[in-house]
């Protein structure tokens, strides 16, 4: 992987993230519940884990620690979004796994390196770049449940950083998101339907999405 061809790739300006938040309806919901939807937000389920990094790759450590490091270097940036509940959103949810594999992919090492470790390669392509990958996780104006998710193959998601993703379901019922970059393995929701029941709902993914195509 060129590091350095992503942090160029990834030189979308903040107005247009800006500009696409601020557009995005408040209230669009494709939750197929009839209860009205709650406002906890995302970011209150993530720092709900107070544990620190550890061994479970399974959860989001990094994640959370890459959001909070983001928000306290640039406190108005649009990723404030997820601690918003009021506002409507979709999110996918890379795990610590798929960061550890994304630094691996950095890193070009032969073993998984640790959370820390992995974190710390991710911190290291610089806030802007951190922050413009995290937003491309994040599809706003929507709260969109799993089931609607299955009956949109083909569906092309406009994230907050701009560029779209699309629903690839395999089978009726894998979810698979296919993002910028066509050389790496495209994403799978492992985990669905975080925050169930609220306006921002979340699924977590295997990969990290990639809003470049890389080599």
């Amino acid at each position: 992987m060129h590091l350095t061809r992503m942090v160029r790739g990834l030189a979308v300006g903040t107005a247009v993230t800006t500009v696409a938040l601020a557009a995005a309806p408040a209230a669009a919901s494709a939750n197929t519940g009839a209860k009205p939807l709650g406002t906890r937000s995302l970011a209150a389920v993530l720092t709900r884990d107070t544990g620190g990094f550890d061994r479970n790759g399974a959860d989001y450590d990094i994640l959370t620690k890459a959001v909070l490091t983001v928000l306290q270097a640039k406190p108005q940036s649009p990723v404030k979004v997820l601690t918003d509940g009021t506002v409507a959103l979709t999110a996918f949810l890379p795990n610590d796994r798929a960061f550890e594999r994304l630094a691996q992919d950095v890193g070009g090492g032969r073993t998984l390196p640790t959370e820390q470790q992995a974190f710390t390669a991710v911190a290291g392509l610089g806030i802007d770049t951190v922050e413009q990958v995290l937003l491309y996780h994040v599809v706003p104006g929507a709260t969109i449940d799993a089931r609607a998710a299955r009956k949109a193959d083909g569906a092309a998601l406009t994230t907050a950083l701009g560029p779209a993703i699309t629903v690839d379901v395999r089978y009726g019922w894998c979810i698979q998101l296919v993002d910028a970059d066509r050389s790496d393995r495209d994403p799978v929701v492992v985990r669905t339907d975080i925050n169930r029941g609220n306006r921002q709902i979340a699924h977590g993914v295997d990969r990290v999405l990639r809003p470049v195509d890389l080599p």
